[in-house]
């Protein structure tokens, strides 16, 4: 008893002692135990990265662009810092208006310097950390001394979106491209003596848009059709383009994953009726697109593509800031449009045929992660190590608790060491700071449950984890050479 004793007393000290300690930032940031951090240090820091969904521009990459200032850099077209500008009362025009640089930047300042629990506030200070130095405060005061700090630095050679990319650790950048580009840029950089490979993803939501009134003007830039079939055949043609362009990934992005399925003449009756002018029903549309999806996640199956489904956003809800601004200005949320058994039986269709692709799910809703994880298992296959995966904590979860939630959910029901990792999903060269976010909070975790007793604490084993969620499962589950 006296020794049980001791160590409750010795425990509770231990704990004063480590809450006493401003901890923010350091080396052990997010680091609570001696295992994370052995784990962190040893292993998930040393990682590579593999951005294997973003929304970079590859001509931005190719051209090397240069920034004119930190706002330039920082608040550029990233609607997750715009809402929360809003949300802590400023206006517009500071915002996304005509409001200086200068200016737009302090106000962010202002707004930052309190956002306590918010992810962007931990990943930005990170940023400024790792790329620029700044280890101090962050406070209104503070606003012209970083403004000054950052444009200092961003007018040296290093700061350029290149090196920016190559500082980072980057092996590979996968961006977010639409069946009708061109990829010009893709092809420059192919050719190109910039280290890191930045590949297409085929991403053909236009072409699913039956329902979008500019539908025709898009598929007249996507080519000469005049069917269904001639649809498919273009689509097909663009895909094997994208392939040999080193495509390894194809992505949908959709309120949900429909499935009605419809008869070759059907689908052809409600394609032609569209290319008259008229608009589908909701029924007609829900067909189409399935035959659609199915259509094309045989294509990736037979040339062994990765497809990813994001889904479970009711976009545009401000009719005000969309008439302003259009589409990605931070007005989107959280929906609860999804079907599991429209889901479950869009793959069983695919499983069928023997068609169905290497897939990764991502839902909004953190809603649908358990009945999310319960329809992949029923799908796995010896084809490759976790075959069905739930994606990683995705926009509105890309928090602490989002991804801690989303990597508990994953190995309660599945098998963690399968997973492919984080990513950026960002239009920022500064965002590879989540993927050390990421990986502090996976050490974390895993080193939790190691001290707790729930695993072995067998260096060899648990660093072998790590490595592969941090960095190895991606390589070969996306097939990216060395």
């Amino acid at each position: 008893m006296q020794k049980r004793g001791f160590c409750i007393v010795f425990s509770v000290q231990f704990s004063v002692f480590r809450k006493g300690k401003n901890m923010f930032l350091d080396e052990n940031f997010l680091l609570s135990t001696q295992t994370a951090q052995k784990l962190y240090h040893n292993c998930a820091a040393k990682q590579p990265i593999i951005d294997y969904h973003c929304h970079l521009e590859a001509r931005e990459i190719y051209e090397d662009k240069r920034f004119a200032n930190i706002t330039d850099l920082w608040l550029g077209g990233d609607h997750y810092k715009w809402r929360l500008m809003r949300s802590f009362g400023i206006d517009e025009a500071f915002i996304t208006g005509d409001a200086p640089a200068k200016e737009k930047f302090y106000k962010w300042i202002e707004a930052l310097s309190t956002a306590i629990g918010n992810p962007l506030y931990e990943w930005s200070m990170l940023e400024l950390k790792n790329y620029f130095g700044f280890e101090g405060t962050l406070s209104p005061e503070k606003a012209e001394e970083i403004w000054e700090l950052c444009n200092r630095k961003l007018a040296q050679p290093d700061f350029s979106a290149r090196a920016l990319i190559v500082r980072s650790g980057v092996e590979v950048i996968c961006t977010t491209d639409d069946p009708a580009d061109d990829l010009r840029w893709h092809q420059k950089l192919k050719e190109s003596d910039f280290p890191v490979k930045v590949l297409p993803s085929f991403r053909p939501d236009k072409a699913l848009g039956i329902e979008k009134a500019d539908y025709l003007d898009y598929l007249a830039r996507l080519g000469d059709i005049h069917s269904f079939k001639k649809l498919k055949e273009v689509l097909e043609n663009r895909l094997d383009f994208f392939v040999r362009c080193g495509c390894k990934l194809s992505d949908h992005g959709m309120a949900a994953i429909p499935f009605a399925p419809a008869s070759q003449e059907e689908i052809e009756r409600i394609f032609a009726a569209r290319l008259q002018g008229q608009l589908p029903d909701e029924l007609e549309k829900k067909q189409f697109q399935t035959a659609l999806l199915l259509f094309l996640a045989e294509a990736y199956h037979r040339r062994g593509m990765v497809m990813q489904l994001h889904f479970g956003v009711v976009r545009d809800l401000c009719a005000r800031v969309y008439a302003a601004l259009g589409p990605d200005a931070g007005i989107d949320a959280i929906g609860n449009q999804i079907s599991i058994t429209d889901l479950a039986a869009f793959f069983d269709a695919l499983d069928k045929q023997n068609a169905l692709p290497k897939t990764i799910v991502y839902s909004l809703n953190p809603n649908d992660r358990q009945a999310l994880m319960s329809v992949l298992g029923a799908f796995q296959t010896g084809e490759a190590k976790g075959k069905m995966q739930l994606g990683s904590a995705w926009w509105f979860n890309d928090h602490y608790e989002g991804m801690r939630e989303q990597l508990s959910t994953f190995a309660s029901l599945s098998h963690l060491a399968c997973f492919v990792g984080m990513l950026t999903d960002s239009r920022s060269f500064l965002s590879y700071a989540r993927h050390e976010c990421f990986r502090r909070i996976l050490c974390e975790l895993i080193g939790a449950w190691v001290e707790s007793g729930r695993y072995p604490d067998d260096d060899a084993l648990l660093e072998r984890i790590i490595g592969d969620i941090c960095y190895r499962n991606a390589k070969k589950y996306f097939d990216f050479k060395s």
